[in-house]
C-alpha cells in the first residue's frame, strides 16, 4: 500500500507539472492592433449607437474633423493616399495639399478631414492652379486650364464635394451650363455590361487590345496611373464642377495629368490590367457619385 501510494503521489506531481508547461507553452493571440485613428466614411457606424470617433489612440482630436459631414471636405479612409483622393474628388493632389496646408502629403491619418474644394471668400477662386511655396501665390498668373475652376463668383457649392456628401444624380438639377456636356461613347465596342449601382458602377465595353479608347466629353486629366486598386491603369477627366469620366483597364495611357483634351480625342489604348479580359471599363460621376451612363450617352 505505500508503494501504491507512493506512486500516486508521483503521479500527481507529473500531471501538475505537465499541466504548468502546457499553460507557459499556449500560443498567444496577436497583441491587438492600434490604430492612430478609427474614424472612417461614416464615423458614427464604427460604434453603433454612439457618437462619432473624433479623436485618435492617444486621445488627440482628429485634424479638420469639426468639418466631419460638410460638403467639400473628405474623411480620410483606410488606404487613402492623397493622389488617390485627388483621383476620387477630381482635384489636383498638389491643390489639397496647399488647401489643408499639409507639411508632408504622405502623413495622412485615417479619419482626418480635408478640404477638398478651393476655399472661397478671401481672393482665392484660382485655387486650382498648381501648387507653389507661397499661400499668397493665388495671385498670380496661371496656366490656361480650360476646366478647373469657373471665374464667375458663384457659389462655391456647386464645385466636387467629397464622396460623403454627393447628391443624388439628377441630370435636371443641374445648374448653369454643367449639364450640357455633349457625351459621346468613349469606344466602338459593344457593351458587355450594363450599369448596377451595387455591383458595377459604370460600363464595361469590349474591344481589342490596342482599340482606341476617346474622351467622351471636353475636359481635363486629373488622374492618370494605376494608384486606384481595381481599375489598372486608369484616367480619370474633368469635364466641369459637376462631372468627372474614369476610364479603366486601359493597355497604354496617352496623356498626362493636368493636360487639357478634346472630346473625341485619343487618351489610351483599350487593355486588361487589373481586369479578367480585354474591356474599357467607362464611367460618368456625377458631383462625386458614379451615375448611369444610359442617362448621358447618346443611343447607338
Amino acid at each position: 500500500m505505500q508503494g501504491f501510494g507512493n506512486r500516486s503521489w508521483f503521479a500527481g506531481v507529473t500531471l501538475a507539472f505537465v499541466l504548468v508547461i502546457a499553460g507557459c507553452s499556449t500560443p498567444r493571440g496577436p497583441a491587438p492592433v492600434e490604430d492612430r485613428g478609427t474614424m472612417t466614411r461614416a464615423p458614427a457606424a464604427t460604434v453603433p449607437g454612439g457618437p462619432p470617433i473624433t479623436t485618435d489612440a492617444n486621445g488627440r482630436p482628429l485634424a479638420g474633423i469639426e468639418n466631419y459631414g460638410k460638403p467639400g471636405y473628405y474623411a480620410v479612409r483606410p488606404g487613402d493616399t492623397i493622389r488617390r483622393i485627388g483621383a476620387e474628388t477630381g482635384q489636383r493632389w498638389q491643390d489639397i495639399v496647399r488647401w489643408n496646408n499639409l507639411d508632408n502629403p504622405d502623413l495622412i491619418e485615417v479619419g482626418q478631414v480635408l478640404r477638398v474644394i478651393p476655399p472661397t471668400g478671401s481672393g482665392t477662386a484660382v485655387a486650382a492652379a498648381p501648387a507653389t511655396p507661397s499661400e499668397g501665390a493665388v495671385t498670380k498668373p496661371v496656366p490656361p486650364q480650360p476646366v478647373v475652376v469657373p471665374s464667375t463668383p458663384s457659389s462655391g457649392a456647386t464645385k466636387p464635394s467629397a464622396p460623403v456628401t454627393a447628391s443624388p444624380a439628377s441630370p435636371a438639377s443641374g445648374g448653369s451650363g454643367d449639364e450640357d456636356v455633349g457625351w459621346i461613347w468613349p469606344a466602338s465596342g459593344s457593351l458587355i455590361a450594363g450599369f448596377d449601382e451595387s455591383k458595377n458602377k459604370g460600363y464595361d465595353i469590349a474591344g481589342k487590345a490596342g482599340d482606341p479608347v476617346l474622351a467622351a466629353a471636353d475636359g481635363r486629366v486629373v488622374y492618370a496611373g494605376a494608384g486606384l486598386r481595381g481599375y489598372g491603369n486608369l484616367i480619370i477627366l474633368k469635364h466641369n464642377n459637376t462631372y468627372l469620366t474614369a476610364y479603366a483597364h486601359n493597355q497604354t495611357l496617352l496623356v498626362k495629368e493636368d493636360q487639357s483634351v478634346q472630346k473625341g480625342q485619343k487618351i489610351a489604348e483599350m487593355g486588361n490590367s487589373d481586369a479578367d479580359r480585354v474591356k474599357l471599363h467607362f464611367e460618368i460621376r456625377r458631383q462625386g457619385k458614379p451615375v448611369d451612363p444610359s442617362r448621358y450617352l447618346p443611343s447607338r
